[in-house]
């Protein structure tokens, strides 16, 4: 192999970097389709921040890190954060320096452009995995911690068999108990629509009422076929809901003032067997803390499927850090 160059990322570019990708990161394959939608129309990928490393013509490696020059929503920009999303070397070529020299490039021109702090991977909405998956990529983390990484969270991502799925015994009573004082549990209809969005706004972030905002139109505006979203309501109160597109759930949530009663459980449940008669097999995600995973999540039949790590660096110089 010859000398190894880095350079930013060419609109040529598509087919080497989407098949290093998925030769190196095997358990987070895409399609060039993704690498357009996620990658290159985002408003704020920045060729100059997708590093592709290239030997003999031959692209080798690269990395992707992004700042937020655009707001997102209602969220404001925020230029001194950054994330890396991506970073990948062939197989053929490793541990031959190449990672590192990616790496090492990247947070120089973070550093450069004044960022302060940067994320492996938590980028929203875009992000395709929450961290590094630490079974699948079991060098990731010792890697980055070589580069002033520390692991601040470790997300579980889980899966659930929908093949004859019924509600767990404990769920159903749950279920019976939360409608006999009145609250009502089922599919959302357009009427629900600015109170849970509302909801959304006051309790959650902008990723997830962007994301709910985008499963009412095809409900209500579009295509409904494979989506879905469920409400727990009292009255005119929206207290809590659940959405899914296609087998991937979430999100899902319950106004703080009602939490502790199983309405996160009840609207967990309802739409799995949504989902069930939608013809789906499977329900899976990617997100969520172990401690959640253990108790809401495990009560409605889910289990543990992948395990990542989120790690972040101080790119600070020392007067900052002090």
């Amino acid at each position: 192999m010859g000398e190894i160059t880095l350079r930013p990322y060419r609109p040529e570019d598509e087919p080497g970097v989407v098949a290093v990708w998925n030769r190196a990161l095997s358990a987070d394959r895409i399609s060039a389709a993704t690498w357009r939608a996620r990658v290159l129309l985002d408003p704020n990928f920045d060729p100059a921040l997708c590093l592709v490393a290239q030997a003999d013509g031959v692209i080798r490696g690269f990395g992707l890190a992004l700042t937020r020059q655009i707001a997102f929503f209602g969220d404001p920009p925020a230029p001194d954060q950054a994330w890396i999303t991506a970073l990948a070397v062939d197989p053929e070529v490793r541990r031959q320096g190449i990672g590192g020299q990616i790496l090492r490039a990247l947070l120089d021109l973070l550093r450069a452009r004044g960022c302060r702090a940067v994320t492996v991977a938590s980028y929203v909405p875009n992000y395709f995995a929450p961290g590094v998956d630490v079974e699948a990529y079991p060098q990731g983390v010792p890697f980055l911690e070589r580069y002033g990484f520390t692991v601040i969270s470790r997300p579980v991502g889980m899966f659930a068999d929908l093949e004859g799925y019924t509600v767990p015994a404990g769920i159903q009573q749950t279920l019976e108990r939360i409608r006999s004082t009145g609250i009502a549990i089922g599919p959302a209809e357009p009427r629900d629509i600015l109170p849970t969005l509302g909801l959304i706004r006051r309790h959650f972030s902008w990723d997830w009422w962007r994301e709910a905002q985008e499963v009412f139109r095809d409900l209500f505006c579009g295509d409904p076929r494979g989506v879905g979203l469920v409400v727990a309501r009292q009255g005119e109160r929206i207290l809590g809901y659940a959405q899914h597109r296609g087998e991937h759930f979430g999100p899902f949530g319950v106004d703080p003032d009602h939490r502790g009663q199983g309405i996160g459980r009840a609207l967990l449940a309802e739409t799995l067997i949504g989902m069930t008669r939608q013809g789906f097999h499977c329900a899976w995600f990617l997100w969520t803390s172990e401690e959640t995973a253990r108790g809401v999540y495990a009560a409605c039949g889910f289990q543990i499927r992948r395990r990542f790590a989120i790690l972040r660096a101080s790119l600070a110089g020392d007067r900052d850090a002090s």
